[in-house]
C-alpha cells in the first residue's frame, strides 16, 4: 500500500503533469475572458448587423404543443461562433511565445572562456 501511495506522489509531482495542470487553469481563465469577449463584445455587434438576432434563441420545434422538442440549431451557432473566437485568440498567444522564443534562440551566446583559450592556442601553433 504504501509503495502505491509513494509511486503515485511520483506520477503528480512529476513535472509533466504540474505543467500540464498549470495549463489546464490558464486554459479555462482564459477561456472565461474570451467567453465574455464573445458574448459581451463581440455577438452585440453581430447582432447589430444581422438586425438584433439572438442566434442562442433561434430553434425549430419538431412536433407539434408545448410538450414538442426543439432543434437549437442557434446554439450551435454561437458554440461554433465562440470556439472560432477562443481557437484564434489561442492561436494568437502560442504565435506571440513562439516569437519570443525564436528572438531568445536567435541570440548567439558568447562562446565560453575554455573554447576560446583553446582556438587561441590553435591559431598561435598554426603560426
Amino acid at each position: 500500500m504504501m509503495g502505491m501511495v509513494s509511486e503515485f506522489k511520483e506520477f503528480v509531482m512529476k513535472g509533466n503533469m504540474m505543467d500540464m495542470a498549470t495549463g489546464i487553469i490558464i486554459g479555462a481563465a482564459v477561456s472565461a475572458v474570451v467567453g465574455s469577449l464573445v458574448d459581451d463584445i463581440i455577438m452585440p455587434i453581430v447582432g447589430l448587423f444581422t438586425g438584433g438576432v439572438d442566434f442562442s434563441t433561434l430553434g425549430m420545434p419538431l412536433g407539434e404543443g408545448e410538450g414538442a422538442a426543439i432543434f437549437g440549431y442557434g446554439s450551435f451557432i454561437q458554440a461554433l461562433i465562440n470556439f472560432l473566437i477562443i481557437s484564434f485568440v489561442i492561436f494568437m498567444i502560442i504565435k506571440a511565445v513562439n516569437s519570443m522564443k525564436k528572438k531568445e534562440e536567435a541570440a548567439p551566446a558568447a562562446p565560453p572562456e575554455d573554447v576560446v583559450l583553446l582556438r587561441e592556442i590553435r591559431d598561435s601553433l598554426k603560426k
